[in-house]
């Protein structure tokens, strides 16, 4: 499977909080756009932190019902990558070489899997503009 863009969870918590409005109404337009044309795609890992947060902080307004909701039409649609070893080895091998975090090794690496040419996040900041393989991490906020 191949996708045009990966976006990150912290573009989703800009979506379902608006209290940045401009950053709400970028997030709102990557998700569409990414629904729209089937050019977006995220992992299960975007799936879970989104939920977490979404469900478990005060200032994302969603309770149960508003998270099943999301996530039927937000995040399923655009849910491409599931946990496999591959996927993990290659998040290992991204933090040793490019020494981000673990988790953000691993989304990257789903975001190569995925075949993504771009990686949309704000919490690779210390990789904006970075390329790695194909991919070219951007923070769409700036």
């Amino acid at each position: 499977m191949s996708a045009e863009h990966f976006i990150d969870t912290n573009v989703f918590l800009y979506h379902l909080d608006d209290a940045d409005t401009r950053k709400h109404d970028i997030a709102a337009r990557l998700i569409r756009n990414g629904i729209a044309t089937g050019s977006g795609c995220i992992s299960h890992q975007v799936v879970q932190e989104c939920l977490n947060v979404a469900l478990r902080k005060a200032h994302i307004p969603l309770d149960h019902a508003g998270a099943g909701a999301y996530l039927r039409t937000v995040l399923s649609p655009l849910w491409h990558i599931m946990p496999s070893q591959a996927l993990y080895q290659r998040g290992i091998d991204i933090q040793a070489r490019y020494r981000f975090s673990f988790y953000d090794a691993l989304i990257v690496a789903a975001a190569l899997e995925a075949g993504c040419a771009r990686l949309y996040s704000e919490d690779l900041q210390h990789g904006h503009g970075q390329r790695i393989d194909k991919l070219t991490v951007e923070n769409p906020f700036l």
